[in-house]
């Protein structure tokens, strides 16, 4: 019997514990609410007393039915806020997963960029823009207009220059030249060019000249007729 009664006032003791130990919890956490609300409105109303401040100082008055329009419109348009906020939250996420990307593509283009400079396309492309220069310098509008109306004939001149054949020819002609010695020409008499145009290579060669110009001329003559 007195067993029995003891466990019983041992298990009314920690249930007074328990319950002792609850409230002082509860008693904390009620003066640490205390606390902050104490803490929120000190710090509230310094944010107040300088916003009145700053307001006055910058003569703005700001009317109660001002704040309630502009609390309202708040409150409807809270569905937009979220969009945009969601909307942001998928444009960081993009911007995050990217990022590596666009590093990658940054460090890219800055080696590409640094091989173009070391092989001279940068210098190149200044000494081009001289050329253009010089050509706007000397030429005229209306030189760069004839140039327009007859850039079709000048790229078909220039496609037919750069016929193999054509440009064998040129290149020959140039050698021949170079090889020449032009300050020592010796002088030919009547007599000697009529001997000189005997030989086999004149006589290729006057077929030749003759040959072009027959052609020429009759080209020439079919442009004008045309």
């Amino acid at each position: 019997m007195a067993e029995n009664t003891t466990q019983q006032i041992a298990e009314l003791n920690r249930k007074v514990d328990t319950i002792l130990e609850y409230v002082n919890q509860q008693r904390l956490k009620s003066q640490a609410v205390e606390d902050f609300i104490a803490d929120a409105s000190i710090i509230g109303k310094d944010i107040y007393d300088s916003t009145v401040k700053s307001l006055d100082e910058h003569e703005v008055v700001i009317e109660p039915d001002q704040i309630r329009e502009l609390g309202i419109r708040l409150a409807q348009n809270i569905g937009n806020f979220n969009s945009m906020l969601d909307t942001l939250g998928s444009v960081l996420d993009l911007m995050r997963d990217a990022g590596p990307i666009a590093n990658e593509v940054i460090i890219d283009a800055t080696r590409k960029l640094h091989e173009f400079e070391q092989k001279g396309y940068f210098e190149f492309i200044r000494e081009f823009g001289a050329i253009i220069d010089n050509i706007v310098t000397h030429y005229s509008v209306e030189d760069v207009r004839l140039l327009a109306d007859n850039v079709v004939t000048i790229i078909d001149t220039l496609k037919n220059l750069t016929q193999p054949e054509v440009l064998r020819s040129v290149d020959n002609a140039v050698k021949v030249f170079s090889s020449m010695e032009t300050a020592d020409i010796p002088q030919y008499s009547v007599f000697r060019v009529m001997r000189e145009m005997n030989k086999p290579e004149m006589k290729r060669a006057l077929g030749f000249f003759m040959t072009f110009m027959k052609n020429l001329s009759r080209d020439s003559n079919q442009t004008y007729q045309s």
